[in-house]
């Protein structure tokens, strides 16, 4: 099957449970047995975002899903300036550094360095927890990469012995969190419990796919 086919949506109507679980199926085969972190971000963007634009939930007019893409903490990016495992002294130490995602053109950098740190990007990466937003006017210290973007969902990529098959803990003792997946909606409202519940399952299968 061409790697394009796994964008595809089943026809007829199903539910949103239904479509996360179908997206999941179909990213285990599309990360196969590939490790390398930019490669299965990028692949997992693209799939994400062009499934929910097949999905008329999602699809279309001011419902649409207008960014998909991940945010990864800057010590898993080597500093350009010098030999790679030299020195990984960032311009922007303690921030999340875009990554590969679907989308208009995003914030390159979001601080996470203590009193300077905002934005759901951020809150959702230090308190290691899923991040729900119905309305992005109304959360303190939004930032407005895309002033169309009306909600949002951030879930952490998280790193550690899980308690649950589907579930985020609920503290973040002896996790170690590497980024966040990003989803925004031209809607407000836009997301629901069951969208969070699939993204969480999908972020915890591309973060063990890869080596950080």
């Amino acid at each position: 099957m061409p790697h394009a086919d796994s964008a595809l949506v089943p026809e007829g109507t199903i539910t949103r449970q239904q479509f996360w679980d179908h997206v999941y199926e179909q990213l285990i085969h599309l990360l196969g047995d590939e490790r390398a972190w930019v490669s299965n971000l990028a692949n997992a963007a693209s799939l994400i975002y062009n499934s929910l634009l097949a999905f008329p939930p999602f699809g279309s007019g001011d419902n649409a899903v207008n960014w998909c893409g991940f945010y990864i903490h800057s010590s898993y990016f080597p500093n350009p300036r010098n030999p790679p495992h030299t020195d990984h002294t960032l311009s922007h130490p303690d921030s999340l550094l875009l990554g590969p995602f679907c989308g208009k053109p995003a914030c390159q950098f979001i601080n996470l360095a203590p009193s300077q740190a905002r934005g759901v990007c951020a809150d959702a990466f230090l308190r290691k927890s899923s991040t729900l937003v119905p309305d992005v006017e109304a959360y303190p210290g939004h930032i407005a990469c895309d002033g169309s973007t009306k909600s949002e969902l951030v879930v952490p990529l998280i790193l550690g012995n899980l308690s649950g098959a589907n579930q985020i803990p609920d503290t973040p003792d002896g996790l170690t969190a590497v980024g966040v997946l990003d989803l925004d909606c031209l809607a407000l409202s836009g997301f629901q419990e069951e969208d969070r519940l699939g993204m969480e399952k999908i972020a915890r299968l591309i973060t063990h796919s890869c080596d950080w």
